[in-house]
């Protein structure tokens, strides 16, 4: 049987841990977007640092930076089977946005597990 002093220890233990996989889903939480031109859409992720550094945290900060500074380096995301055989949101390439006056940035959904880029 266990002792109260161990039920609390234990307790204790699955907070610790709990709380430090929420920090890591945090750390590695990634946004997607998708960016519209007249020829083609393509889906793009962001980490939350990454989208802080462009000053701010929706599609509209990811639009401005692209406009101001005329292009953006981004990882390029599609659907594939992940280790286990199901599907999920990876990164296949890093890619080069060019700034362009029929570009639109949406936020994007997915059902899938995203997985974060290098």
């Amino acid at each position: 049987m266990l002792s109260r002093c161990d039920l609390i220890k234990g307790g204790a233990i699955a907070l610790l841990t709990f709380s430090i996989q929420g920090a890591w889903a945090q750390e590695t939480r990634m946004n997607l977007f998708k960016i519209v031109t007249i020829k083609d859409e393509i889906v793009v992720g962001l980490s939350t640092e990454e989208l802080q550094a462009l000053g701010g945290n929706d599609a509209s900060a990811v639009a401005h930076a692209l406009a101001q500074k005329g292009d953006l380096t981004v990882w390029q995301y599609n659907v594939h089977r992940g280790s286990n055989g199901e599907l999920q949101q990876a990164p296949t390439a890093k890619i080069g946005l060019l700034a362009n006056a029929s570009l639109r940035v949406e936020p994007y959904t997915t059902p899938y597990q995203i997985v974060p880029h290098p």
